[in-house]
C-alpha cells in the first residue's frame, strides 16, 4: 500500500481541503502517513496572503523533498496557484496543482512515475466560473465539521492578494451543500461551520438563491444543533440574512465580523465596502435580536498612511462596540498589491506599539465578555482532552472555551456546563448534563446508528 503524508499552511479552507484531497488519495487506497515520516506522496497545501507564507511554504516544500528525496513531492494551494513556475524552480517538486483540478493530482502522480517529467498542472484561475465539488463525509480530528460552501471573492482589497489565487466568486450547488451538511450530521457531527474564501457573499452569483436561503434550507436538518458562520462581512449583513438569524434555533450567538479597520479614510484606502456608520448600525440590530451575541473580528494595524488619529479611531470604535475577541494583524507588504506601492507605508515599531495596544484591549474586552456568563448554564460540544487528567476543553455556542471534568467519551457530545469562573483565553466549569443526540458517530466506519 502507498504512503501520503500531508502538510497544511494557512486558512481553515485550506485545512478542508487538505481533508478532502485526503478523501481522493483513500479512495485510492493510500494510507495516511505522519508529515514527519517518510512517505511515498507528499502533498504540501501553501498559503499565499503574506509574503511569509510564501516563504513559510518554500521551508516546508525543502523539508518534505530532504527527507525522502524519492518521493513524489505534489505542491498545492494558494502559492502554487499565484506562482507555480517560482515553485516548479525548487530542485525536487514534481508536481504542482493550484486551487482548482485536485482530482487531477492522482492522475498526475502515475503520469509523473511512468515518465518522470515534472508536471506544472496550474491553469488561469480567473477564468474559471464553476465551483469545484470537493466532499469530505467526515473529518480525521475535528468535532466541529467545517462545510466549504463557496470559493473565490471579487472585492479585491488594495491589501489583498487571494483574488488572484482563489479566483473570482463562485458558489456552491445549495443541493450539495444540503446533502453534504446531511451526511456530516449522519456522521454524528452536531456543529457545522460554514467556510470559503468569502462565506458570506454565497449566491451572489446564484439566481433567485442567496445565504439566507441556504441558512433556512439548512435549518430543516434533523440532528444539527449548530450552524455557525466562519466570517461574514458587514455589508452581506442584509435585513433578510439578520431575519434569518432571529428566526433560527441553530445559527450560533456567534458571528466573526472582520473590521480590518475603524476608521472610514483607512477603510477607503483598502477599498472596503462598508463605513463606520454601516457596520455599527449592523451590530445594534445584530444585538437587538441575540442578547449575548459574541462579535470577534480582524484589524490590520498600520495600512499604509494610517495616523495616530485614524488608529485612534478604530481602538474607540472597538472599545465603544464591546468586541468579544479580535484577531490583530500588523500591515504586511504583500508583492503584487496596491497597498504594497503606497508610498506612505508605517515604520515597524510604530506598527507592534499600536499592535499591544489592540492586543491589550482585546484582552480586556474578551474578559469582560465572559464574566456576563459565570454563573450560567450553557451548551458545550467538547472537542478534546485537556492537559490535566479527567478534563475536557470544548466551545459554547458563543464561542467561550470552557474547561470541565468529564469522561472523554463525552468528546463530540452535546452537553450542559455551568461556567463557575469566568476568564480569558479559558473559563472554568462544571458538567450539569448530556443532551442525547440520535445521529451517533461510530468509531470504526462513521455509518449511522440510531440510539
Amino acid at each position: 500500500m502507498s504512503t501520503v503524508a500531508f502538510h497544511t499552511l494557512g486558512c481553515k479552507v485550506n485545512h478542508y481541503e487538505t481533508e478532502a484531497i485526503w478523501q481522493l488519495f483513500k479512495e485510492a487506497d493510500y494510507e495516511r502517513v505522519d508529515f514527519e515520516t517518510n512517505a511515498d506522496v507528499y502533498v504540501i497545501n501553501t498559503c499565499t496572503v503574506t509574503n511569509t507564507g510564501d516563504k513559510k511554504s518554500r521551508q516546508v516544500i525543502r523539508r518534505a523533498i530532504r527527507r525522502n528525496p524519492d518521493a513524489v513531492i505534489c505542491v498545492t494551494g494558494c502559492y502554487a496557484q499565484t506562482s507555480s513556475a517560482e515553485i516548479m524552480d525548487i530542485a525536487g517538486v514534481d508536481i504542482v496543482v493550484g486551487t482548482q483540478d485536485r482530482h487531477k493530482m492522482l492522475p498526475y502522480i502515475e503520469q509523473f512515475r511512468a515518465e518522470r517529467q515534472p508536471i506544472n498542472g496550474v491553469t488561469n484561475i480567473m477564468k474559471n466560473r464553476t465551483y469545484e465539488e470537493l466532499d469530505v463525509p467526515y473529518f480525521t480530528d475535528r468535532t466541529r465539521a467545517s462545510l466549504k460552501i463557496q470559493e473565490g471573492c471579487n472585492n479585491f482589497c488594495t491589501f489583498c492578494i487571494i483574488p488572484w489565487a482563489r479566483g473570482l466568486m463562485r458558489s456552491r450547488d445549495p443541493k450539495e451543500v444540503v446533502r453534504q451538511a446531511t451526511q456530516l450530521v449522519q456522521s454524528g457531527y452536531q456543529e457545522i461551520v460554514l467556510t470559503g474564501i468569502h462565506t458570506g457573499g454565497y449566491g451572489e452569483d446564484l439566481k433567485d438563491y442567496n445565504l439566507a436561503q441556504l441558512l433556512r434550507d439548512l435549518e430543516t436538518i434533523d440532528g444539527l444543533k449548530r450552524i455557525r458562520i466562519s466570517s461574514i462581512e458587514a455589508s452581506q449583513l442584509t435585513d433578510e440574512v439578520i431575519d434569518v438569524i432571529d428566526q433560527s434555533e441553530k445559527v450560533v450567538r456567534h458571528l466573526h465580523i472582520p473590521l480590518q479597520s475603524g476608521s472610514d479614510t483607512v477603510l477607503k484606502r483598502m477599498r472596503r465596502k462598508y463605513t463606520m456608520e454601516h457596520f455599527s448600525e449592523r451590530l445594534r440590530k445584530l444585538h437587538a435580536i441575540m442578547p449575548g451575541l459574541a462579535v470577534t473580528s480582524d484589524v490590520i494595524v498600520g495600512f499604509p498612511g494610517e495616523t495616530e488619529e485614524e488608529f485612534q479611531e478604530t481602538y474607540d470604535f472597538i472599545l465603544a462596540h464591546g468586541f468579544s475577541e479580535l484577531h490583530v494583524f500588523p500591515y504586511s507588504m504583500r508583492t503584487g498589491t496596491p497597498a504594497a506601492r503606497m508610498t506612505d507605508q508605517i515604520d515597524e515599531d510604530v506598527k507592534n506599539e499600536r499592535v499591544h495596544r489592540l492586543i491589550n484591549l482585546s484582552d480586556q474586552l474578551a474578559k469582560a465578555y465572559a464574566s456576563r456568563f459565570e454563573g450560567d448554564v450553557l451548551e458545550v460540544i467538547p472537542e478534546e482532552k485537556a492537559s490535566s487528567e479527567n478534563m475536557l476543553v470544548g466551545y459554547t455556542d458563543n464561542y467561550l472555551k470552557v474547561q470541565f471534568e468529564a469522561d472523554e467519551s463525552l468528546i463530540g457530545e452535546l452537553v450542559k456546563v455551568k461556567i463557575t469562573e469566568a476568564g480569558y483565553p479559558l473559563n472554568k466549569g462544571q458538567f450539569v448534563k448530556v443532551i442525547p443526540n440520535l445521529y451517533k458517530k461510530t468509531a470504526e466506519n462513521k455509518e449511522l446508528t440510531v440510539n
